[in-house]
């Protein structure tokens, strides 16, 4: 087909435009031959015009596909030209975020001026092992198909990087090696890979710097070797540098920096041990200012200096000659500051001030003479044949000296750190392969271009030569392997260039000589320039506005090179005078080391060539030689390592990388094309394009054409010979057979077919589709109509049935409204006239009640004022027969004392007169007498009526009280009268009052009838209101019931998801507690692995004597036996064990350490001397046993009235404690009722409950004593009346005895010695009573404190309670919820620490009771040894029937200590796992070992259980390790294992793991040893087991799953396959040798049928499913993720398709609860993704949601690589996956891109018990274990 027939309407080409380089355009019109303009219309709908050019009539160049739009490899393109590759890096650098690509052998690497999370540990792994075109491009591709290449071929690889600065060359190189690093690893033990990284900082310090491209540009080219041992692991390296740009040690252009090194010392000028070199900021030093930008923003350089000198001491550069090093560098910094001044008199010569500062610290660093140095920075010296001359120079040739002089002493620091470094990077051992990295300066081209441009520029013409014949050949070599006719393809070949610039009379050859001559200078040389190329070759041209400079057209472009330089820098003078004072120093011996001969420094390693360096050297003075300072020129140097570099690269398999800078700004995913155009032409990758264009670009397979395009045969075109249908269908397709080739296995198609087939491809899909889309629609259609026939009827069947029902409705309505408003009027009537009726009956009861009230209250006034009339009259005759009373009384009382007054003045007249005494004192002695009797009768009469008085006085004290307060009662009733009389004519005008006052309310009630009728009325419509906002309220409250009730059902919800997400990440965290230490559990493992092949090659490498070479046969033994060092320092006889182990293993014991053996030794001596003494002991308390019981026989008579004596003191005061305690409790009882709050004592509280618990139990237990009393007492009664019934018995018999034992008794003084230990032993009973008395009184104190403290927590708890309900409903659930966490966690702290002490106790207990049990033995073997005859004779003997035991096996197996060696041999080392599956019991040897440790804790030989647990885990070690990729070997000892495990538990004799034993396997539990630390152990080994048969799993399983899950097509014709380019990828189809998803399925199947035979545990088997499913989802999730072919939504469908097929399989296998089908929940929503839509934001919505077992990394990546397949499909805009990146912020998930396929789930154990009974089983013959014995 014509390449003019694809120019038709609607076809796409690219024009050229000025911003973009190519702008894509539509035809409007089909292209006709003749036409001169093409009518097109741009992507901005904008029409326009492109003229065809008459002369060559060339047509602008078609667009691609979509569909071929973003591919991997720009040969995979159908049209490959300029733009085509132009865009498609464009699109998958903008739009896909990807930044390599292949360009057939290249890798285009574009730099995204941003971190990239693509170079992690996880896709080195997964990148390993792969062909690189199975995976997307990727800088590990590159580096692992030459590292795979190098194991394959047996032949050196290069990989050659090249880019602009600033393009990421010097990245790349290291993430290639780093990635060498990582795989291969070091052969030894000196971490040489680590050696290789660390280099990177060093020499990036030293020879980089910031140019106006790159922050971190490498100014140097360097090819590092990586060498490689036989096995292919990293030996060493080796560095060679090129031609390092000194000029900028000196000068920097602006917004640049000097190298690296020089700003980091300066930023360290802080450090104490940079005091001395009196550095400043950088701002401060001439050679590091040029540039005015010191600083690069978001560097650290302080921070930079650390990781520099952290990199020169892991290379070995010590700490003194990094301090040399950093001296020498700060004196170049200070040598730039030194000021030379002209001398003012004489311009040719000049002067350094004196004292200059910055010279003297030059020279003090240094440690050189300042005199001499500041002499011969102004002055040079001139030889010549007989004199010397000594000659000033001018200022401007004093200022390059001092400046060459500096350059010359930092390439020197340069080329010695580089020697050094090398030095620590030597290989150790003999170097097999290597590996070359070159990182090279790509073609440059500025506005000034000078000697360095053009040495670059030279390079990189001798590199484009190497590529484009490296290309050249692949791409014949690949047309002679298909055997197909080829005709020499042309290419550019840049031979006359490089002719140009080094052949004879070239351009280095000119500017040698130039430099030879006395007074060359760059104007001389360019005239020469001129005279030999000017108009004699192509390539060389002059500017027409200049003679001092020269173009030369290049491969990428033509460059101008300035003169100016040239001749200085190649010359690179440096005076001979200034070295040698720099030599003489002899502070600093580094300056000797620095300025050695060439020969010295570059001294070559394995045969190889010296490091070809940019350093020129003066050369010492010679007669023959005058004032030759240098031996080569820097083009020469230059010129010679180049060439070394080709001859390298010639001798290798070179793979390319090409670094392209996107734009000039630095700005994180931008492009800018014409940057792009100009780097893709300068690199190569055109002409690589060009090649391929030229010849076949396009490449099938036969089987994959077939299959891409199936859809353009007819079914007779189908042969079964899919090579011969392929032919027939392309001859028919395109006509002209020069387009296309038949290879042996490939069909070749010219540039363009490819894009003709997809054409046509698309054209049958389109005309299919349209007639599906067709009959979809009609078929749509027609059923659209009948759903709306049938709803037409539909509606009009309820139409009418609804307009009939309203008709109906109205007549019912009318009919029951009058039937309404007959009885509404009715009733209506009636209400009427049943008001009036009530209405007349009220208004009569009140009237007649008012009359009938008025009428009661006239005759109750009448009464009541007769009654007071009565009352006042009766009061007020009492008052004046009361005064006339008063009245006479005092009448004759005033008389009375009248008269007695008068009888009073007679006697005093008398008793004056004499003869009244006389006739007084007659008689007065009688009279005395008398008058004393009398005296004394009155006395007695005084003391008489003085009792009476005091009587009367207290009757009348009584009765005067009574008559007070009858007198007070008077008085108020007197006061009572008074306020009942005023209150009767206040009631008088009162009932005046309310007379008015009722008719008033008459007249008001009136009034308030009619207003309480309204009032009734508005009631009425107030409550109806009331009624209907109830009703409102009501439904409102129920709204917010049902509110509540969905809040409280939330709030349960989300309590219980928190609760579940607490023990979800419980365990979780219990997970990763069990992967961590089964992950260390591994490493020990490889450890121990490692160990002990290090051991075995140790034990080969060393020579022994013949005849006495030993065999370490017991290795393994001593490897584990430091493994239970717990065990061993647990045990009780630790050294006899030892000693013991050591005597049965001489070779052991000679292994063993000398002082160990001796300390051993004297611990036995010890351990035999405390034997004896222990024996001695014994002995002696056996006798005393045996005096002892004599004693008792003789005292026995003593002891029972002792004991009567006893039990009635323990009775009495037991009585005693009862009822201390009663009252005690009683009072306890009180003091809780009165004092605790009567909420917490409060029936039913919790605090209550609890006391009353307490009591209760308290009172149960004082019954108990009660019963025992009366035991005690019943029991005494009954001993008292035996003994005296047995005393009277024993002295009717035997008097006589008796009264003769009394008088011996009597006679010896054993009376007196019974009653003082009768004495002793009621002290003793008292003592133990006051002991129990305190013990009780401790056990109430314990009491009383625990219901102290249940106070307090009732407190507390009401506390919190008061606390919860001052919170918010939610807030009062989490905080009782945290109280009962914290609670919860305290209990089982202090529960665990419970147990354990119980656990300790326990096993201290067990181990007393063991040592007891065999002492007890052996007293009660010598006591019946030593009971006399006599004494048995005296005891009854009861008759016993002893019945005849049967011999039964108890499940127990015997062995020989000498077979254990035999029995591991046979049972373990030597045993077929398939025959014993498949024939005999599962887990049988598990069976057998457990019976052997079962007879051996049965004799109590812990010797032997610890020797035969030893041998067997080391057994079973040594025999995985033999066979370890054997799946049926470890599946077999996993099994057996964990069957072994199960039994130590079982029979362990531990209640936890005797639940579902039957009786006769409890009675065959472990009696004597605790085994479990052992348990530990084995389940240790069972762990490591496990891990081992994932990896058997892993490796089985690893090469089919991307092929079965992936590539193969389980639905055919699904998806087909787009083309691919030169790299080409496995195939889809299932050819022979390739796996398919049925191979997984039958390896699945394979390994789950030897599981069950092996009889694994169903959970384990589970287990062992589920990482078997991690490892498949994993493995086909990250291979998905970096395949951007694999991408698409067909693929999506097969991946769908697989995993249910793996589901149906477990489903099948009964294994769905086995956790499995999660594991691959991720794979499955990646296939999800790649499905659904992927346009608006509900879509976006939707992904976000669906896919939550993703992380948000790998949902961007898919969409990223989300490739269409046909064209029918879309690709997923830029937009939508940053809404996804919006949406999905918040998300905290890993950023890790890739799953970790190598991550290995905690295995646990489950308890499984066997019902199998131990005593049935049967060793079979074939298994060789005769010599057990069956007990």
């Amino acid at each position: 087909m014509a390449a003019s027939e694809l120019f038709t309407k609607f076809a796409r080409v690219w024009i050229p435009d000025t911003v973009d380089v190519w702008q894509s355009a539509e035809l409007l019109k089909d292209y006709k031959s003749g036409d001169t303009v093409l009518h097109l219309k741009t992507e901005d709908d904008k029409e326009t015009q492109y003229r065809i050019d008459p002369k060559t009539k060339e047509l602008p160049p078609l667009r691609n596909p979509d569909i071929l739009v973003g591919e991997n490899d720009l040969t995979a393109l159908s049209y490959l030209h300029e733009p085509a590759i132009l865009h498609n890096l464009k699109v998958r650098f903008m739009d896909s975020k990807l930044i390599y690509t292949y360009c057939g052998i290249v890798l285009v690497a574009i730099n995204p001026y941003e971190q990239l999370p693509i170079y992690g540990e996880d896709i080195i792994n997964a990148y390993s092992g792969q062909n690189m075109g199975d995976m997307d491009p990727h800088i590990f591709a590159v580096a692992e198909e030459a590292y795979k290449q190098m194991a394959r071929d047996e032949r050196n690889q290069s990989i050659i990087v090249s880019g602009e600065s600033g393009a990421g060359k010097t990245v790349s190189a290291k993430y290639a090696m780093r990635y060498f690093a990582t795989v291969s690893g070091s052969a030894s033990e000196t971490n040489v890979e680590e050696k290789v990284l660390a280099s990177n900082p060093i020499m990036e310090s030293i020879g980089n710097a910031k140019t106006t491209r790159n922050d971190n540009s490498s100014r140097f080219g360097k090819y590092i070797e990586i060498g490689f041992d036989k096995k292919y692991r990293i030996t060493g390296a080796n560095m060679r540098t090129y031609l390092l740009e000194k000029s900028r040690v000196v000068f920097q252009a602006e917004d640049e920096r000097n190298y690296h090194i020089l700003y980091q010392l300066c930023a360290s000028k802080h450090l104490p041990e940079f005091k001395d070199l009196r550095l400043g900021h950088a701002q401060n030093f001439n050679y590091t200012n040029f540039g005015g930008s010191p600083v690069i923003e978001g560097i650290d350089d302080a921070k930079e200096m650390m990781n520099t000198r952290h990199a020169c001491t892991l290379l070995g550069i010590n700490e003194s000659h990094q301090m040399g090093i950093f001296r020498v560098v700060a004196a170049v910094l200070h040598l730039g500051n030194v000021t030379i001044k002209a001398n003012d008199r004489d311009a040719e010569n000049c002067f350094i001030p004196p004292k200059t500062e910055h010279l003297i610290i030059f020279c003090e660093l240094l440690g050189v003479d300042y005199e001499q140095m500041a002499h011969w920075l102004c002055h040079r010296k001139i030889i010549t044949g007989s004199e010397t001359y000594i000659k000033p120079m001018p200022k401007v040739q004093a200022i390059n000296a001092r400046d060459a002089l500096a350059k010359h002493i930092y390439a020197s620091v340069f080329n010695w750190i580089v020697h050094h470094v090398n030095r620590a990077l030597r290989a150790s051992v003999k170097q097999h392969s290597f590996i070359g990295v070159l990182d090279i300066y790509g073609f440059e081209t500025f506005e000034i271009n000078s000697f360095e441009q053009f040495c670059i520029n030279y390079a990189n013409e001798k590199l484009q030569q190497q590529f484009n014949m490296h290309v050249f050949k692949l791409e014949q070599e690949e047309y002679m392997k298909e055997e197909i006719p080829w005709t020499l393809i042309d290419f550019y070949d840049n031979q006359p260039c490089i002719n140009l610039i080094e052949a004879k009379l070239g351009i280095l050859d000119l500017l040698d000589e130039e430099c030879k001559m006395p007074k060359g200078s760059d104007d001389t040389w360019a005239q020469k320039l001129y005279n030999t190329h000017l108009n004699k070759c192509a390539l060389f041209q002059k500017p027409r506005m200049s003679n001092r400079a020269f173009i030369i057209k290049h491969f990428a472009d033509q460059v101008e090179y300035q003169c100016e330089g040239f001749l200085e820098k190649n010359k690179d003078t440096v005076y001979e005078e200034q070295i040698t004072v720099l030599k003489a120093s002899k502070k600093l011996t580094l300056l000797a080391e620095l300025f050695q001969d060439e020969k010295q420094v570059s001294s070559p390693t394995d045969g190889r060539p010296p490091f070809a360096r940019a350093t020129v050297k003066s050369a010492k003075p010679r007669a023959l030689q005058p004032n030759k300072e240098h031996k080569k020129s820097v083009g020469h140097q230059f010129r010679n390592s180049l060439h070394l570099l080709m001859e390298t690269l010639n001798a290798t398999t070179p793979h390319y990388v090409r670094c392209i800078k996107p734009n000039d700004d630095k700005l994180a995913f931008t492009f800018d094309p014409k940057r792009a155009v100009q780097q893709l032409r300068a690199c190569g990758v055109l002409e690589t394009i060009r090649i391929s264009a030229a010849g076949f670009p396009s490449r099938w397979t036969y089987q994959e054409f077939f299959n891409r395009y199936r859809v353009l045969m007819k079914q007779k075109d189908v042969l079964s010979d899919k090579k011969l249908t392929c032919k027939n269908v392309l001859e028919k397709l395109i006509k002209d057979q020069d387009k296309y080739q038949f290879g042996k296995t490939k069909i070749f198609f010219r540039a363009g077919q490819v894009a003709y087939l997809e054409k046509l491809r698309a054209d049958k899909l389109r005309v299919a589709c349209i007639r599906i889309q067709k009959t979809i629609r009609s078929w749509l259609q027609r059923k659209k109509y009948l759903r709306m026939r049938s709803a037409a009827i539909t509606i009009q069947r309820y139409v009418r049935g609804y307009q009939a029902r309203c008709y109906a409705q109205f007549l019912r309505r009318t009919r029951a409204a009058t039937l309404i408003q007959k009885y509404q009027r009715m009733y209506a009537a009636r209400q009427k006239f049943l008001r009036f009726r009530s209405a007349t009956i009220v208004i009569q009861s009140f009237i007649r009640g008012f009359r009938g009230r008025r009428q009661y209250k006239a005759i109750l006034r009448e009464q009541k004022a007769t009654i007071l009339q009565k009352h006042m009259r009766g009061w007020m005759a009492k008052r004046k027969y009361r005064r006339t009373h008063h009245a006479i009384v005092y009448l004759q009382c005033c008389y009375r004392r009248m008269m007695a007054k008068r009888e009073l003045k007679k006697l005093k007249i008398e008793a004056r007169s004499v003869e009244h005494y006389k006739t007084l004192n007659i008689g007065m002695e009688n009279k005395i007498v008398q008058l004393q009797c009398k005296v004394n009768n009155q006395t007695k009469e005084m003391k008489s009526l003085l009792e009476k008085l005091v009587s009367l006085e207290s009757t009348y004290t009584h009765e005067t009280d009574k008559l007070r307060t009858e007198v007070d009662k008077l008085r108020v009733n007197e006061g009572s009268a008074k306020v009942s009389s005023n209150k009767i004519t206040c009631l008088m005008e009162e009932i005046a009052i309310l007379r008015k006052e009722l008719t008033e309310t008459q007249a008001q009630k009136k009034r308030l009838e009619e207003s309480g009728n309204k009032y009734k009325a508005e009631t009425d419509v107030v409550l109806s209101q009331l009624t209907e906002q109830n009703a409102l309220l009501k439904s409102e409250k129920d709204d917010l019931n049902c509110r509540i009730q969905v809040q409280a059902k939330e709030i349960t919800e989300t309590m219980e998801r928190q609760n579940e997400e607490e023990t979800k990440q419980l365990q979780v965290d219990l997970n990763d507690e069990r992967s961590r230490y089964q992950s260390l559990l591994n490493e020990f493992c490889k450890l121990e692995e490692r160990y002990d092949n290090l051991k075995e090659e140790m034990s080969l490498v060393s020579i022994t004597k013949p005849g006495h070479r030993r065999t370490d046969s017991t290795h393994s033994s001593n490897e584990s036996e430091y493994t239970y060092n717990s065990l061993l320092s647990s045990e009780p006889g630790e050294s006899e064990d030892v000693t013991r182990r050591t005597e049965e293993y001489p070779e052991m014991k000679g292994a063993l350490d000398m002082s160990l053996f001796l300390k051993l030794q004297k611990r036995v001596t010890e351990l035999e001397q405390e034997k004896q003494a222990l024996q001695e002991e014994l002995d002696a308390k056996e006798e005393q046993a045996l005096r002892s019981k004599k004693e008792a026989e003789d005292q026995q008579l003593m002891a029972r009235s002792t004991e009567l004596e006893y039990e009635s003191l323990k009775r009495q005061e037991l009585e005693s404690e009862n009822k201390k305690l009663k009252n005690e409790l009683n009072e306890l009882h009180r003091a809780l009722t009165d004092k605790s709050a009567p909420q917490a004592t409060a029936p039913g509280a919790p605090a209550y409950k609890v006391l009353l618990d307490h009591l209760n139990a308290a009172t149960e237990e004082l019954e108990v004593r009660k019963e025992e009393v009366l035991i005690l007492r019943s029991q005494l009664v009954s001993q008292k009346e035996a003994v005296a019934c047995k005393e009277n018995k024993e002295t009717m018999t035997e008097p006589i005895l008796f009264l003769e034992d009394v008088r011996k008794m009597k006679n010896q003084g054993e009376i007196t010695q019974a009653f003082v230990g009768l004495k002793e032993t009621n002290r003793l009973l008292e003592s133990q009573l006051q002991g129990q008395k305190k013990v009780y009184e401790n056990e109430l104190e314990i009491l009383r404190g625990e219901v102290q403290n249940l106070k307090e927590e009732i407190n507390r708890q009401q506390q919190l309670l008061a606390q919860n309900l001052q919170l918010p409903p939610e807030a009062r659930i989490e905080a009782s919820l945290q109280h009962e966490i914290t609670r919860l966690t305290n209990e089982n702290l202090d529960l665990m620490e419970q147990l354990e002490k119980q656990d300790k106790t326990v096993r201290k207990l067990k181990k007393q009771l063991k040592v007891f049990a065999k002492k007890i033995g052996e007293l009660e073997v010598g006591q019946t040894e030593n009971v006399s005859p006599a004494q048995l004779a005296d005891e009854p003997i009861r008759p016993v029937n002893i019945p005849r035991k049967e011999k039964d096996f108890q499940g127990m197996l015997e062995y020989k200590k000498d077979d254990e060696l035999k029995l591991i041999k046979n049972l373990i080392l030597e045993l077929k796992p398939r025959g014993v599956a498949v024939n005999l019991i599962p887990g049988l040897p598990a069976y057998i070992l457990f019976m052997c440790v079962r007879h051996a804790d049965y004799i109590n030989d812990d010797q032997r259980v610890r020797s035969l647990l030893t041998s067997t885990i080391n057994g079973i070690k040594k025999i995985l390790k033999k066979r370890s990729d054997d799946f049926e070997i470890v599946s077999f000892w996993l099994s057996n294992t964990s069957r072994f495990l199960h039994c130590l538990k079982q029979y362990s004799g531990e209640e936890a793991f005797m639940k579902h034993n039957t009786p006769r396997q409890n009675d065959h539990c472990l009696r004597n040893f605790d085994l479990a630390e052992y348990r530990q152990v084995i389940s240790d080994l069972a762990i490591q087991i496990y891990q081992q048969l994932t990896k058997v799993l892993e490796n089985a399983l690893q090469p089919m799953i991307v092929s079965g899950m992936l590539e193969h097509e389980t639905i055919q014709g699904v998806s087909g396959q787009k083309p691919t380019g030169l790299r080409k990828r496995t195939s889809s189809v299932a050819d022979e040798g390739t796996y398919t998803l049925d191979s997984i399925v039958r390896q699945l199947n394979n390994f789950h049928s030897i599981m069950c035979q092996h009889g694994m545990d169903p959970e384990l088997i589970k287990q062992i499913v589920k990482q078997i499913f991690y490892i498949i989802g994993a493995v086909t999730l990250n291979n998905l993720l970096l395949r951007k072919d694999m991408c698409s939504w067909s693929k999506g469908m097969q991946i769908r398709y697989n995993v249910s097929q793996l589901e149906e399989w477990l489903r099948d296998k009964n294994l769905q609860t086995s956790g499995a089908k999660e594991t691959l929940e991720p794979l499955i929503q990646a296939a999800q993704l790649l499905q659904v839509k992927k346009k608006m934001d509900e879509d976006a919505e939707a992904i976000c949601s669906m896919c939550n077992a993703i992380t948000t990394a790998q949902i961007v990546k898919v969409l990223n690589l989300y490739t269409p397949v046909n064209e029918f499909e879309e690709r997923v805009t830029a937009s939508f996956i940053r809404t996804i990146q919006v949406r999905l912020q918040n998300r905290k998930d890993s950023p890790q891109l890739l799953m970790d396929a190598k991550h290995i789930f905690p295995v646990t154990f489950p308890f499984n018990p066997s019902s199998l009974a131990l005593e049935s089983i049967q060793i079979p013959g074939s298994m060789n274990l005769g010599f057990l014995l069956r007990v």
